[in-house]
């Protein structure tokens, strides 16, 4: 019992310590975040498209990311073209009943000449590779509300083939129908956790 007693009090201790304290844990806010991709098309244009269902969370360690992680609902793909976004949801592209969500989860954070880069395991269509995303971050500040919210800016580009997305028609002047890299742009806000207390809208 004594031991016990002990070792929760130098854990207090320890807490109460200069320069020690818990890491901060933030929730994606669906209703201020835009998660969008960009592909080019026919060689000449972008087509932007974006999901409309996704859930992610950070965690802070003295403002800077220490963790992250998404979950995007691949069937709410949305470029604003009913028979577009239907046919990126068949196996040609994304094949969205067979692999429902992509998923970003990171392995490290590298911050190097005050550029943070989130190194993470990105999975899409049963794929998993290293990506390496560029982050910003702006805040913290309180919102009307009286949470405490964060905003955050990443873009990066891969390989839609990496991926198995295999699409591959050809127009006669011979530019791809639909182009291989894809550019990956994330607007986020994100909202802090609170102990005991519900987040408030």
């Amino acid at each position: 019992m004594q031991t016990k007693i002990l070792l929760g009090l130098t854990a207090a201790a320890v807490l109460l310590l200069p320069g020690a304290r818990a890491d901060d844990h933030y929730n994606i806010d669906p209703a201020h975040t835009r998660v969008g991709f960009s592909v080019r098309h026919m060689g000449i244009s972008n087509v932007k498209g974006v999901f409309d269902e996704f859930e992610g969370s950070l965690v802070l360690d003295e403002g800077r990311i220490k963790e992250a992680s998404a979950t995007i609902q691949v069937k709410s793909v949305n470029t604003r073209v009913q028979q577009r976004d239907n046919h990126l949801r068949t196996a040609d592209f994304f094949d969205a009943a067979k692999y429902p969500v992509i998923t970003f989860k990171t392995k490290r954070v590298e911050t190097s000449a005050g550029q943070t880069r989130l190194i993470a395991d990105f999975t899409m269509r049963g794929v998993t590779k290293e990506l390496a995303l560029p982050v910003s971050l702006s805040g913290a500040i309180k919102d009307p509300q009286g949470n405490t919210r964060i905003g955050l800016e990443a873009s990066a580009k891969l390989n839609r083939k990496d991926y198995g997305i295999n699409y591959h028609q050809i127009l006669e002047a011979g530019a791809l129908a639909v182009g291989e890299e894809v550019t990956i742009e994330i607007n986020a806000e994100a909202i802090k956790e609170t102990a005991g207390a519900p987040v408030k809208k």
